[in-house]
Parts: C-alpha cells; sequence; structure tokens
C-alpha cells in the first residue's frame, strides 16, 4: 500500500513538473517570439539577401506590419507547450528513477550527479524530439516562408496573404508527403545535447548553491540564462543546418547533416555557420531564463494547491 501511494506521489508529481514547465514556455515563448521569427529568417537566407537584424526587422513591419514577427505564433506556443510536457515529464521520471537508485546504494546524497543530469536529459530530449519534430517543422515553415520566384531574398518576404498553421499542414502533406514533416530530425536528435549542457549546468549549479544558502527566484532565473548562454553558443552550427533542413522543399537536393555544415562552410564561409546569432542567443537565454523562473513559480503554486486540496480528505 505505501509503495503505491509514494509511486502515485511521484506520478503527480512528475505530472506537476511537466504542466508548469508547459505554463513556463507559453509564457517566455509570448515575451520573446519576435527574436525567433528574426533568427530563423536570418539562419535560412541565402548570402545573396544577407541583412542585418534591423534591416529585416524593418522589411518584416514594413510588408507584413507588426504581425509579422509573431508569423507561427500559434503553432510555436502549441509545439513549446507539448515540447517542455514531454521534456518535464520524462526528465522528472528518470530523475525519480536515479534517486531511488541512489538511496538504495546508501549514498549520502540522492541529488543528481553530472553524469546522471547528463542521461536524464539525453533521454528526455530524444523523446521530445521524436514527439514534436513535426510542430516545429511546421512552425519553421511558418516563420520562414519561402517566395515562389526565383527571387534570392529572405524567406517570408511575399506580400501574399498568410496561411494558417492547419494550411501550412495540409499544403507541406499535399506537396512534399508525410516524410517531410520529420525533415531535420537528425540534427534535432544531435541538438539533444543543447538541453543536456543546459539542465546539466543548471543543475549542478542549483546543487552547488544549495550548499551555500537557499535558493531563491533570482537565482533560478540567472543559472537558466546561464545554461542557456553556454549550451546554444555551443550548439548553433547544428542548429542552423536544421533550420535550414526545415525549409528545404522536395524539389531541392537534400543533404545530410555533414554535407549541411559542409555546404555551409564551403560556401558562406565560417560566418555562415552563425548566422543570426545574436537575436538566437539573446532570445534562447531570456526566454530560457524565464522559463525556468515561470516554472518553478508555477510549479511552487501547483504543489500548494495540490496540498490545499490534499488536507480537508485527509481530515475526514
Amino acid at each position: 500500500m505505501a509503495t503505491a501511494n509514494a509511486a502515485a506521489a511521484q506520478q503527480s508529481d512528475n505530472i506537476a513538473h511537466a504542466l508548469a514547465g508547459a505554463g513556463g514556455g507559453l509564457l517566455s515563448m509570448s515575451l520573446t517570439y519576435p527574436l525567433i521569427t528574426l533568427s530563423t529568417r536570418a539562419q535560412v537566407e541565402s548570402k545573396r539577401a544577407d541583412s542585418s537584424v534591423l534591416d529585416a526587422s524593418r522589411r518584416i513591419i514594413e510588408r507584413e506590419g507588426v504581425t509579422g514577427l509573431y508569423s507561427g505564433l500559434t503553432s510555436a506556443l502549441f509545439g513549446i507547450s507539448v515540447t517542455n510536457f514531454v521534456y518535464y515529464y520524462w526528465y522528472e521520471w528518470t530523475r525519480a528513477g536515479f534517486e531511488k537508485a541512489a538511496i538504495k546504494a546508501g549514498r549520502l546524497s540522492k541529488k543528481l550527479t553530472t553524469v546522471e543530469s547528463m542521461i536524464a536529459g539525453a533521454l528526455a530530449g530524444s523523446a521530445t524530439v521524436i514527439i514534436t519534430n513535426p510542430i516545429w517543422v511546421i512552425n519553421t515553415r511558418m516563420t520562414a516562408r519561402k517566395k515562389d520566384s526565383d527571387e534570392k531574398a529572405v524567406p517570408g518576404t511575399k506580400s501574399e496573404r498568410s496561411l494558417s498553421t492547419i494550411q501550412t499542414l495540409l499544403l507541406l502533406l499535399r506537396k512534399e508527403g508525410f516524410g517531410a514533416l520529420f525533415a531535420g530530425v537528425i540534427p534535432a536528435l544531435v541538438l539533444v545535447i543543447n538541453p543536456i549542457l543546459q539542465y546539466t549546468i543548471f543543475e549542478q549549479l542549483k546543487n552547488f548553491l544549495e550548499t551555500k544558502r537557499k535558493v531563491t527566484s533570482k537565482d533560478i532565473f540567472y543559472m537558466g540564462a546561464i545554461g542557456k548562454l553556454l549550451a546554444t553558443s555551443i550548439t548553433y552550427p547544428y542548429i542552423t543546418v536544421k533550420s535550414r533542413m526545415h525549409v528545404a522543399n522536395k524539389d531541392e537536393k537534400k543533404v545530410g547533416m555533414a554535407d549541411g555544415l559542409n555546404k555551409i562552410i564551403r560556401e558562406e564561409g565560417w560566418a555562415g555557420l552563425y548566422k543570426g546569432i545574436g537575436p538566437k542567443v539573446t532570445q534562447s537565454v531570456i526566454t530560457a531564463a524565464f522559463l525556468f523562473a515561470f516554472k518553478d513559480a508555477l510549479y511552487d503554486m501547483t504543489v500548494k494547491a495540490r496540498r490545499k486540496t490534499a488536507l480537508p480528505l485527509s481530515s475526514k
């Protein structure tokens, strides 16, 4: 009975973390989405259409209005909520397994070691990629729409009416088939190293700080920012390749991850691998910082609400 209750409590806690992560993702994504649009377009534009972030912003607003900066927001919010729910659920599930193993082994601390944090991040990240890749393909198509003409300009420069998420999905399936939804899945799996690095850095900083003093919401915010800054800076070339694979249509020659990297270096130089890194790093760091802060606050609110609900039941 005690074992069943413990398992139920752990399951409830996993779901609480997952819901808090999904909610935190929605809030942080909503705040920083214009930077995602600018970064995505900078990553996938041709060399001849190279331009600064400010120029890209001006053109988008002149052509599409301020709403152009929020192109694809609906699918992005859906994607981040599903992504974070899946990730945090599996991460907490794996963490709980390691903590039980630590207790059985008689380890002094049940906190995750660096290796355990990396394994938990790898398992959670791989599951998340497989489930959510189609969502991000659609989102990238919406934020980086290509012209049908031969004009070499930033994708998405059409002044025609924007397609909705469902319309984009149906058009993609009709023209390119079901397999197109998994374009870029290999570099996406490689990019699992991004959350591995991010959460490992975050967990170890948190564990260290907890030995010194109580961790505050401000600490969570800054540690989340530091973790994402380092992780994104290291993995950015693969982020660029993934974005370009997402917007490649069926008429273009398909290239693998290594070929994609070599093609960019050959045609655009090493700088091509870091195109759009300014807004991407800014967006990623700010989003991650808000995500960790929001998630921590939402999780605490969930736990308090659960306790209030449990008190009347226990008194009966």
